[in-house]
């Protein structure tokens, strides 16, 4: 209920102040599971998406730490998100795990492939948490490009910009399927070969340039081979929720 309490108060607040602009949401399924798999351009993105999905809760992934003290848990509870640790090894399969439970509840899922915000505008390359979940779950992905979101809220700001008539765009993609792969959710060049799909139609729809390296919170820099191997393989997103 809280969900759409909160969605209803800001819908309209948000439409005004930002003149949101959609394309494509009739491809998000109005009923059964889908993953919604979106760059991820500011704090804010979480709440651009869930607002203009037509009568569907989109669930996200929160970091634990939002969930930590009360000014924060009650929101975040009340709003239908997922507390998880996102340290690795076991953590990340924990995360895999509850992400798989959410859409075996036929619910939408949301999540941001390069793991956190980007750093310098471009879009990064995809972790494959995004693949795996597809695969696991057999369900279809919606891919989702935003567009302006950094310039309401940009990485390092505590607060949105309220003026200066800002747009906000957001392009919807037709549903990606690859129940081809059936069966092959731990083929790391399956996985490979899908996020790289996922992110080529989250490139066209946002209209970002690529960079073939994982987005780090600082500064544009590729993991070392080893990290890459395994975060890649594994991670869904350090910031899923409020990146």
């Amino acid at each position: 209920m809280f969900y759409w309490v909160i969605k209803g108060i800001l819908k309209p607040l948000l439409r005004a102040m930002y003149r949101i602009r959609v394309e494509g949401v009739e491809n998000v399924p109005a009923t059964g599971p889908a993953i919604i798999a979106a760059n991820h351009r500011s704090f804010l993105d979480s709440f651009f998406i869930p607002l203009v999905v037509r009568r569907r809760k989109v669930t996200y992934l929160a970091k634990a730490d939002y969930f930590k003290s009360w000014k924060t848990a009650w929101f975040f509870r009340g709003a239908g998100q997922i507390s998880t640790e996102r340290e690795g090894g076991k953590k990340s399969q924990q995360s895999i795990d509850i992400a798989l439970e959410v859409l075996r509840e036929g619910k939408l899922l949301g999540i941001y492939p390069e793991g956190t915000r980007s750093p310098d505008g471009y879009l990064h390359r995809g972790r494959t948490g995004v693949a795996r979940l597809a695969l696991a779950a057999g369900v279809p992905v919606i891919p989702c490009g935003l567009i302006g979101t950094e310039e309401v809220m940009p990485k390092n700001a505590k607060m949105p910009r309220l003026w200066g008539h800002r747009k906000v765009q957001l392009r919807f993609g037709k549903p990606l399927d690859f129940s081809r792969y059936e069966g092959k959710e731990r083929d790391s060049f399956v996985l490979r070969s899908v996020t790289d799909e996922i992110m080529y139609e989250i490139m066209r729809l946002s209209g970002q340039e690529y960079k073939d390296e994982y987005a780090s919170r600082s500064a544009t820099v590729p993991l070392p081979e080893s990290e890459a191997a395994t975060s890649g393989d594994v991670g869904l997103s350090e910031e899923t929720l409020a990146g």
